[in-house]
């Protein structure tokens, strides 16, 4: 059972707004927020995700909990003194941990959509220590899908975790071949990226996973992008047939090695 629709009637009681502004806000019909708030109907993810924004929430708290009002004036969109600007832009105090970053587990993506932007909602994610220094700010964010799996084990598995380092988005810098992670409105998405098209502001973008097909993503669409550096991963690799070979040799050149020392040894010894 979705809360929506009550909890969009007390957000419109708490900054006192009228159906009619409340749809103006978001580009709704008003009768379609009467259907939201008598349950006769859902807004669209995209419509979630711009109220939840607004109104400094997550969507899974929209979605699945009853807010009562008390609540709703604790959260600091709804308080007279709400922090300056400044104040939310100071880094989170975990951030200065040197080799640590945020990790966005897949269960809190469409809540980090609405607000990868908070310094303080970063600083409550959980955070992971990186076996080895990345440059600049970083993310760990959770593989949810089997969309950039290969056979044999190849590739990036469902539960995984890619370590990244931030693109810069005005001068985004994307290599044609490698793994990023992008942030839109509407999902968190793991490609690769397959191409530029001729205007430069377009990119063709792939799953390793030939069962799913291409994709194209305009650049103004992400709000932010992540070049994948590392994985975490559970998943043990099942050895190529080069690998395979190569370790068969290996083990062949070794007994050859050891018989030939041993007859060495035991023809220079006592007549």
């Amino acid at each position: 059972m979705s809360f929506v629709g009550k909890n969009i009637r007390k957000l419109r009681t708490v900054k006192k707004l009228s159906q009619a502004s409340f749809a103006e806000l978001f580009g709704l019909a008003r009768p379609s927020v009467g259907a939201y708030e008598e349950g006769r109907s859902e807004p669209k993810m995209e419509t979630l995700i711009q109220i939840a924004q607004y109104f400094g929430l997550s969507v899974d708290l929209l979605l699945t909990k009853e807010l009562t009002v008390n609540e709703l004036y604790n959260f600091d969109i709804f308080r007279e003194n709400a922090p300056t600007a400044a104040a939310l832009s100071a880094p989170p105090a975990a951030a200065r941990l040197a080799g640590t970053t945020p990790y966005v587990p897949g269960s809190r993506s469409l809540e980090y959509i609405v607000q990868h932007h908070d310094p303080a909602y970063l600083d409550g994610l959980p955070w992971l220590k990186l076996p080895h220094q990345l440059s600049g700010p970083t993310r760990a964010f959770e593989i949810r899908g089997a969309e950039m799996q290969l056979p044999k084990q190849q590739g990036l598995h469902h539960k995984d975790t890619v370590l990244c380092s931030r693109v810069n988005p005005a001068q985004p810098n994307i290599l044609i071949g490698s793994i990023y992670v992008f942030v839109t409105p509407g999902k968190i998405l793991v490609r690769r990226v397959a191409g530029k098209l001729a205007d430069g502001q377009r990119l063709q973008l792939r799953a390793d996973n030939t069962d799913y097909s291409p994709q194209e993503l305009e650049l103004t669409q992400a709000l932010e992008i992540w070049e994948v550096k590392g994985v975490f991963t559970l998943h043990l690799r099942t050895p190529a047939r080069l690998d395979e070979r190569v370790a068969t040799l290996e083990q062949q050149v070794a007994e050859l090695l050891a018989r030939v020392a041993g007859q060495e040894a035991g023809s220079s010894g006592p007549a």
